[in-house]
């Protein structure tokens, strides 16, 4: 069964008169947005921006949201490549207006304004006055929205059509790069090798065309960020990122300081699997234990199910009805993205999740952390779809916890056997989250800084890949069997508006880690307290969204307690270890 998702509640196909209507209606709403820089500042002409454009953003997301889920599902689909630049254009033609709109809001006095509506938009308001200082005049936005269709846009489409359309083979047998990337979680070692071996040959073919983009999508970046006056790459993805440079350095030296934690961790799992110095890459993901787990898909589904209804029942019904509605496409095919997303629909209170499905609990894990992107939006439907918009960091907490969640439930009734499975797959994800995304981070500040003087070659862009996986994994990996092609299937490097789509993850998996600890303490009643928090993402910054529940996100010591709590799962694996190798 091919267990593709439904997306008959955006539309039908591109023929559907439904997506036909709301383009033309976008393009008749556009004009009329040209009215608003020329009307007075008044509470009533806010009031009717903030609905129309309310209105505008669902209706733009809708046909967006489609366009890209199928070119996800199919990235050689003609007809989405087509619509994606239609839909581009016509957004890029709105640039010059909507920065004449940015300007008029910023002129405005919130403060003299009582209006429930806009009290409740205030903090997007009030951001949207201080963005205004970072825009260029009216017709150079309107050229940098132009430029971007056929620069970092074309760019990203491009990589991803190289990266989806590639063929691996292993043994004289074709298999699209999905698959080969899932055989990394085999049980069979010489899979493993095989894999590895056969991806990090086949890259060759690709790796210029993917250099080049990732080349001219920095490029825009660096070239924007200066353009609009900000000091670097970073502090604009940090003012997106609602969040101070303060709280990053915290979080950035608590990784530090951790990194010879994961590092013995490589090691100890190293020597049980019979590597002296240290282990390959390709054994990252290999089974402590051979026992018995997989879990089709229809297992996989009713162990997710059931976890998280030992949270709430809230969240149970939505993975249910998530499932049951075919929200989800599920296996690897050709021409199919890699890795794992959801795509919130606000404009249709919904989801939708890809995944690469390989009957392995790394894969349940998966879902479980794709559903709690879900659930986050779920939470935010009640709000408006300005209010909706939250920031990357925050946007890897309720899969995180979600997936921690998953794991404790599971370990409840597990055997000493299946708990050791269960704590290493939990410290392989959060070694994932903590020591590669921090190899990520490095790497592409790095390029960045090394992008500014020249375009970067392959070579180049492979030893900086190796030499930032040398320095956060230490001497826990075999530094002769590292990954130098990690950043070209990764589509975290490939947009050019989202830089730093990296330390988020961590941020996400630290913050879940905080959370869970507040619902130890306080129990079934913390699920209402949760669903509220997120509720709020998109109404505050990082730092007020801590201070809301007792967190304090500048302070060192809350990242450490959230390390704390790996650092206790690590012992109770290194306890497990020696009880089943005895």
């Amino acid at each position: 069964m091919d267990r593709k998702w439904d997306l008959s509640q955006l539309y039908t196909s591109f023929k559907d008169q439904k997506f036909i209507q709301d383009i033309e209606h976008v393009k008749e709403q556009l004009i009329e947005f040209e009215k608003y820089p020329n009307l007075d500042k008044t509470e009533e002409n806010l009031i009717q921006y903030l609905k129309q454009e309310n209105l505008l953003s669902d209706t733009i997301e809708k046909l967006f949201s489609y366009v890209n889920l199928v070119m996800n599902a199919d990235t050689t689909d003609d007809l989405a490549m087509k619509n994606a630049s239609v839909l581009e254009d016509i957004l890029a033609s709105f640039a010059n207006t909507n920065a004449k709109i940015q300007r008029w809001i910023a002129d405005f006095d919130f403060q003299q304004f009582q209006n429930q509506y806009i009290l409740e938009h205030l903090f997007i308001l009030c951001e949207m006055k201080e963005q205004s200082q970072y825009l260029l005049d009216n017709e150079s936005e309107a050229v940098l929205a132009n430029m971007r269709i056929n620069g970092s846009s074309a760019w990203s489409k491009y990589k991803d059509q190289l990266i989806s359309s590639m063929t691996v083979f292993i043994d004289d047998k074709e298999y699209p790069l999905t698959e080969v990337l899932n055989m990394a979680y085999s049980k069979d070692k010489a899979i493993r090798k095989k894999a590895y071996e056969a991806e990090i040959a086949s890259y060759q073919k690709v790796e210029q065309g993917v250099a080049s983009a990732l080349n001219a999508i920095k490029g825009e970046s660096i070239a924007v960020a200066k353009m609009r006056g900000y000091g670097s790459v970073l502090e604009k993805t940090l003012k997106d990122s609602r969040m101070t440079q303060k709280t990053l350095d915290a979080l950035l030296k608590t990784i530090q300081k951790s990194l010879p934690m994961f590092e013995k961790y490589f090691q100890v799992k190293a020597q049980h699997l019979g590597y002296a110095k240290g282990l390959p890459w390709y054994e990252m993901y290999a089974p402590i234990m051979n026992i018995q787990s997989e879990y089709p898909y229809e297992k996989g589904c009713d162990f997710v199910v059931k976890q998280f209804y030992s949270f709430s029942k809230n969240l149970g019904d939505y993975a249910q009805k998530a499932i049951q509605n075919n929200w989800i496409d599920v296996y690897p095919r050709k021409s199919k993205v890699g890795g794992a997303f959801c795509q919130n629909l606000h404009c249709i209170q919904e989801s939708r999740f890809l995944l690469n499905y390989g009957n392995d609990l790394s894969d349940v894990i998966t879902m479980a952390h794709e559903l709690g992107h879900g659930f986050h939006g779920h939470c935010l439907n009640q709000q408006t779809a300005l209010n909706a918009e939250y920031p990357m960091p925050i946007a890897e907490t309720a899969s995180t916890f979600c997936e921690t969640i998953v794991k404790k439930a599971a370990l409840k009734t597990a055997t000493p056997q299946q708990k050791l499975m269960i704590l290493e797959n939990e410290l392989s994800d959060c070694a994932q989250v903590i020591v590669d995304i921090y190899s990520r981070f490095l790497f592409e500040s790095r390029f960045i800084q090394k992008r500014e003087k020249g375009p970067l070659s392959v070579d180049e862009i492979k030893q900086l890949m190796i030499e930032a996986q040398k320095e956060a994994y230490g001497e826990g990996l075999d530094h002769h069997q590292l990954h130098p092609y990690m950043w070209t299937w990764k589509p975290h490097y490939y947009e050019a508006e989202y830089a730093f789509y990296n330390f988020p993850y961590a941020f996400g998996l630290l913050l879940a880690k905080g959370l869970y600890a507040l619902y130890q303490k306080q129990g079934d009643s913390f699920a209402l307290t949760y669903e509220k928090f997120l509720s709020l993402t998109g109404q505050m910054n990082l730092e007020d969204m801590g201070k809301s529940i007792g967190i304090d996100l500048q302070d060192e010591n809350f990242w450490q307690n959230s390390i704390q709590m790996i650092a206790d799962d690590l012992e109770q694996f290194y306890q497990l270890l020696n009880q089943v190798s005895d």
